[in-house]
Parts: structure tokens; sequence; C-alpha cells
């Protein structure tokens, strides 16, 4: 698939982007509520990119969609942006063994990055998590986990992806906020059900 800039919104006139998100997003330490066979997944403070790199022998990124666009109504709250303040958003499938096991949607407030953020700039498919790990200038804000269902845009944008078979009950997810000299990136991961064929 090549990669094409697009507009990432959630307008009305698509039924997905209609909706709203309806999760609740808790601290990732409160593992309870958190699944069994994904707890490690959901809470590991380290690199994704290198979690799964280190359980599978190929290991790529597929880029979906980079560009301006709208941003969901609790990135925004997260981000401290008012709401249908527009951003740049990328959208990747990380792919062990050429399989889907995570979607990726990063968000960053400015449109056109600059400053802290400008590794963004012609990063391709590269995989992010390698440099935002590799910059210890570069500050990991705690994990958050939720679950999501069919009332949230980021649960449709998996799957239609092609990634997920049928319309699962719901999809775990995880996010994180990065600050670099204060300018923050929000970094949503969203498990797909072939994650269960890695090793935990």
């Amino acid at each position: 698939m090549t990669p094409h800039l697009a507009l990432i919104g959630y307008d009305a006139r698509h039924p997905m982007q209609a909706r709203r998100s309806s999760c609740r997003w808790r601290c990732a330490r409160s593992r309870a509520v958190l699944p069994s066979d994904l707890r490690l997944w959901l809470t590991d403070e380290g690199s994704l990119t290198a979690r799964i790199r280190a359980r599978c022998d190929d290991f790529s990124v597929r880029v979906l969609r980079q560009g301006a666009g709208a941003v969901l109504r609790d990135e925004c709250e997260v981000l401290g942006l008012r709401p249908g303040r527009r951003s740049l958003a990328r959208e990747v499938l990380l792919m062990a063994g050429g399989t889907p096991v995570v979607f990726a949607r990063t968000v960053l407030p400015q449109i056109h990055p600059r400053g802290a953020w400008q590794l963004l700039r012609g990063i391709g498919s590269r995989p992010l998590g390698a440099a935002l790990f590799s910059d210890p200038g570069i500050e990991r804000c705690p994990l958050a986990t939720a679950s999501l269902d069919w009332r949230d845009a980021r649960y449709h944008r998996a799957v239609e992806t092609g990634a997920v078979a049928g319309r699962p009950a719901r999809l775990w997810a995880r996010r994180s906020v990065f600050r670099q000299n204060g300018q923050p990136l929000l970094v949503t991961e969203v498990f797909l059900p072939a994650i269960s064929t890695l090793y935990r």
C-alpha cells in the first residue's frame, strides 16, 4: 500500500468519523482491569517497537496515512488543545513477519513539524518508536490503557485496515504523551488479534 496525504479527521459526513470516543482511559498501573493475555503488552513502559522486534524475525512498518486533520475530543483533552483544532496525524501498522499486530496513531499539535518534532519530517516507513526512545531529551508521560469498541473511531480505523477478522467486541489500546522541550506528541497503540502469536 502506498502511503498518501489525507485529512485524518472525523467529520459528520462520514458515519465512522462522526462517532466520538466513548472509552475511558485508565492508568496502566491499574492492572486488575486488564486482560491477562495482554497485560504485559499494555503495561511495558519500554519501546513497543523493540518488544515486537525481539519476538519476530521480520519487523516492518506500513504507513496508512499521514496528514493534517481534526483530532478526537479525548486527544484534544490530553494534548491541551481546543476542540476542533487541526493537527498532524500519522497512522501505521506495525508488522511482525508480514502480519499486522498493532495499529498505531500519532498526533502532533502542529500541522507542520518544527522545533522538537522535526524527526517526523520524512520519517516514511521507519519506526517512530526507535527515534523516540533513542533520544534522552524526550520525556515519556505515564501510560494509560482503554478498551475500544464500535463507538470509538480508532476501533473502526483498526478494523478497516483489513487486519482484523470480523468485528471483535473490543480492541485494547494504550497511549502516552511524549514531550521534548515542552512540546507534546501523543502516541496511541491499538493491539490487533495477531499480537497473540508473539511470545509475551
